[in-house]
């Protein structure tokens, strides 16, 4: 981290709850709102906006019942004044004054371009509109922020009337001036560049930068304007945003802490709750989280070259530029068929198999992983499935129960409505505590029905997987060139009632015996780590 004699305080404006609602396929609850905007109070953000008061009825139903932020300053996003009408008499504006919202946020045009196409007014009238309606907020006791929208693009064309726009909201008690890229298509050195030039007007401890993602640049963009003397930044929890998104804040806040040293106002604690708070936001949006995310993604401290993995068993800093803890993840060693001894070793401290470097039975699971990923296996997605193989090389696992034979049956057919109807229809003989039961079930496609079939026979001896759930269902050809004919691989991920998840995978010429193999992996592996041993030949194995 660099050395900093006084920690220089960079404030964070988080627009999750607006912009990030602009993603296609995104649509906030009043719940997840304030769900949200509870856990980036929790985290330390500075300022949280809540959405456009007036906009919708959403928004206007969360500003209702808005939650109490202990540290966060919430906010309200709206326009300037309408061309032709006072502030004091600018519905918009009453709306975001009746929101109670301490923070006001104000967008105006900042592009003579805009001003003459989008709003058909004259310049003039546009700075006067951003100057009177910042006052009207700052007198009415608010603390303003002024969206210079589109300013890159309209600094570039005409300097000097962008900054007259700067100069106005400044002059008229703006608390911060933010710099947007609305279009997203500036580079770091341009930023940095106009940034710098900025700052000779305004101070930089009133200047805000606010980047979209269009050239995959929002968050070096926004790294170059706090260089530059920027002290906000605003941005979205996992980039989310129109089109390709907003800077995300998710990589920028340890970024500004642990690589540049700024005082984000995020204490050392809380920045350990950042992988919670960006997998909070997919679990609200039933999204996947992203495992290749910077900083929190579950790949992030992932390890799968065997040389890497030893020497990050002598010190993790020879392959990880952070230590995981420190933003709430943990590392993990991937196994796959490139790996080593010392990968399967650091798997095995992980999931608490304890085995001398030299065993022989580390080179036979070595050579076993390999072989099976030649086959189509693949264990570094599936660490479930690679759990239970280790422990079945070198471990007794108990045989919950025995599957004997199934028969899954789909048929298409036009039902008394009319309606053209596909059933699906397993039929399943499993052995459980020497019982031998059959059972019969319909499901939602071949799978589901299988799923439901084998649970309706092992649920009344093993309860525990009534709060088994199906959360992600992955299927890959593994052989293209052969057409329908091909193997597959079905990757499985599973979650119980306190939302741990595992990860199991089958491989079959036949995708539904494919499924079978990694729903079969995943229920066992659930009643495993519950310690369930009913058929068990070591009845005390670890929970």
């Amino acid at each position: 981290m660099p050395v900093r004699l006084v920690a220089e305080r960079v404030y964070l404006y988080d627009s999750t709850l607006r912009d990030g609602a602009q993603t296609q396929g995104v649509d906030f609850t009043v719940a997840d709102k304030i769900a949200i905007a509870t856990a980036l109070d929790q985290l330390g953000i500075d300022y949280v906006e809540g959405g456009w008061p007036g906009a919708n009825p959403t928004d206007d139903a969360f500003f209702a019942g808005a939650p109490r932020l202990a540290r966060a300053r919430f906010t309200a996003f709206g326009m300037t004044r309408r061309p032709g009408r006072s502030a004091s008499n600018d519905p918009g504006l009453a709306a975001l004054l009746n929101s109670n919202a301490p923070a006001l946020c104000l967008v105006g045009k900042a592009w003579d371009f805009h001003v003459d196409i989008a709003l058909g007014i004259p310049r003039g009238e546009n700075v006067e509109m951003i100057g009177e309606s910042i006052a009207y907020a700052v007198q009415r006791g608010r603390e303003a922020l002024f969206d210079a929208e589109h300013f890159f693009d309209g600094y570039k064309a005409n300097p000097s009337y962008a900054l007259d726009c700067l100069k106005a909201a400044h002059q008229a008690g703006a608390r911060w001036i933010v710099l947007c890229d609305t279009n997203g298509g500036t580079l770091p050195h341009d930023i940095e560049r106009i940034v710098g030039a900025v700052t000779e007007y305004i101070p930089g401890d009133h200047l805000g930068i606010h980047c979209h993602n269009d050239t995959e640049n929002a968050v070096a963009n926004s790294l170059a304007a706090v260089q530059a003397g920027a002290r906000q930044i605003q941005g979205t929890l996992n980039g989310l945003g129109e089109r390709c998104g907003n800077a995300n804040l998710v990589a920028l806040l340890p970024s500004l802490m642990l690589k540049l040293g700024y005082d984000t106002g995020v204490t050392e604690d809380r920045l350990t709750q950042l992988t919670h708070v960006s997998r909070l936001v997919d679990e609200r949006l039933n999204r996947t989280p992203h495992r290749h995310a910077a900083y929190v993604g579950e790949a992030a401290f992932a390890h799968k070259g065997g040389l890497h993995v030893s020497a990050v068993e002598k010190d993790p800093r020879t392959y990880e530029h952070v230590p995981p803890e420190t933003v709430g993840n943990h590392r993990h060693v991937v196994v796959s068929d490139q790996s080593g001894r010392a990968n399967i070793l650091s798997r095995f401290k992980e999931i608490g198999l304890e085995l001398p470097a030299d065993s022989k039975r580390v080179g036979e699971l070595v050579e076993l992983v390999k072989a099976r990923e030649f086959e189509g296996y693949a264990y570094d997605g599936a660490e479930a499935s690679f759990e239970l193989l280790a422990r079945r090389l070198i471990e007794d696992v108990p045989e919950y129960f025995r599957v004997q034979s199934f028969r899954v049956i789909d048929e298409r057919r036009w039902n008394a409505r009319g309606a053209l109807v596909t059933l699906s229809e397993a039929t399943i003989r499993v052995e459980v505590d020497g019982e031998m039961l059959m059972t019969v079930a319909e499901g939602n496609g071949p799978v589901n029905a299988l799923d439901t079939a084998l649970r309706k026979a092992l649920t009344p001896a093993y309860p525990v997987l009534e709060e088994l759930q199906l959360v992600d269902y992955k299927v890959r050809i593994l052989t293209p060139n052969e057409g329908t004919k091909a193997v597959t691989r079905v990757m499985i991920e599973s979650r119980d009632a306190a939302d741990a998840r595992w990860s199991t995978v089958g491989v079959s010429a036949n995708v539904i015996d494919a499924s079978f193999n990694a729903l079969h992996d995943a229920i066992c592996y659930r009643l495993y780590r519950a310690s369930v041993a009913r058929t068990a030949r070591n009845p005390t194995l670890p929970a």
